[in-house]
């Protein structure tokens, strides 16, 4: 698209957010720009902007402690199909998810009692019932365990962005890949500013993630915080042997409650094991901290963590090498997003406490809906 060009919806980044609020706008019959980079190819030397889709697996499940959260999984999951079916793209495995923790925790028996009433289909199972049904755990003395079969398992944050545009370019978004430089607002419109020029739209939805406040130049209460994952190779026989393995929730104390992917092919062509649940919270308080935080390559220390808790679940795990992935996510007081107006022209979209991957079409329906000028109650603190 050329500079200056006059538009009448923007979405300020092309992330799983933003992508699905491009795609709802559209399908309503709204002309949309969908602005933002593709993925960098090379972390160490990239200078513009991060995202934290840029990966293969990601939990998905129907159980959720808050109820906001609950209604917008259960909402976006049940839109996976229609999403691949308007783009090409599969992103979604139904392998289930298991939430397991210490059997005496009020926690674990919070699963089975919210499943319960909330209609979500659960299985209970004791520690030898664990053991019987999910033999690649290393030990299960004292456990309690809730599986979910259906509508749950995990997606590929990446092939769902990538699914996400495709469907919002047939419905006639217009993609600029390129990152919002800044933006300013006036009586008549929004101006955006990119590395080619500027775009002028009437009213602009910012999903930019950990970016968003500085894009802004304001805070909204959120604080953004470099997450550290650790992945581990596997080679042909164990991906074998881990074959039935589900996503999993290992509910515990902070540093203690790691969740885990079960063996996902990536596009480097291996098989990898994904864990995370990092339990160090560093602020990243400024766009330099988040590009010297994915620069360096996330925390040694915590992935050394993240491997003492694998090889404490994983009965016999033989890895053939460990990597370790920054990350970040964006957390504030209320447990809930940051989706609305912030002005008659200018919404945001994001804060979403490590949940969006597997809600993030809801929540970016929501953050449409924030575009288009309507509030939804369900966002209310």
């Amino acid at each position: 698209m050329s500079a200056n060009k006059a538009i009448k919806l923007a979405v300020i980044g092309r992330g799983l957010i933003g992508s699905a609020a491009a795609r709802h706008v559209c399908k309503m019959g709204h002309d949309v720009a969908l602005i933002g980079p593709a993925e960098p190819a090379d972390f160490s030397r990239h200078n513009g902007v991060f995202g934290s889709h840029y990966d293969e697996g990601r939990i998905t499940r129907s159980f959720d402690p808050y109820p906001f959260w609950r209604q917008a999984g259960r909402a976006a999951i049940s839109r996976y199909g229609e999403i691949s079916a308007e783009s090409g793209v599969e992103f979604y495995r139904e392998v289930g998810a298991l939430h397991v923790g210490p059997g005496e925790s009020t926690d674990v028996a919070s699963v089975g009692k919210i499943c319960a009433e909330a209609g979500i289909l659960c299985e209970a199972y004791d520690d030898t019932g664990l053991a019987a049904r999910f033999p690649f755990l290393r030990s299960t003395a004292g456990m309690q365990g809730y599986f979910e079969p259906r509508n749950a398992g995990y997606i590929s944050p990446r092939r769902l962005v990538r699914a996400q545009t495709i469907a919002a370019e047939r419905a006639g978004a217009r993609i600029i890949d390129e990152p919002a430089l800044g933006i300013s607002e006036s009586g008549s419109g929004v101006t955006i500013r990119t590395r080619s020029g500027s775009v002028d739209a009437e009213r602009v939805l910012v999903a930019a993630g950990g970016h968003t406040q500085s894009l802004l130049g304001q805070s909204l209460g959120f604080t953004v915080y470099a997450r550290t994952v650790a992945m581990f190779r596997l080679g042909a026989a164990e991906v074998q042997r881990l074959a039935g393995m589900p996503s999993m929730r290992c509910i515990g104390p902070k540093g203690e409650n790691p969740y885990i992917l079960p063996p996902i092919a990536y596009p480097d062509g291996q098989t990898w094991l994904k864990l995370g649940g990092d339990p160090v919270d560093i602020p990243l308080e400024s766009e330099a901290d988040i590009k010297d935080w994915f620069k360096s390559g996330g925390s040694i220390d915590v992935a050394d963590r993240l491997q003492k808790q694998i090889l404490d679940r994983i009965r016999d795990l033989n890895f053939e090498e460990r990597r370790v992935v920054p990350c970040m996510t964006t957390f504030g007081d209320t447990r809930l997003p940051c989706i609305g107006p912030l002005s008659e022209r200018v919404a945001v979209a994001f804060g979403c406490y490590g949940n969006s991957a597997k809600c993030s079409d809801e929540l970016g329906r929501l953050g449409g809906m924030a575009l288009l000028g309507e509030v939804r109650a369900e966002l209310a603190p």
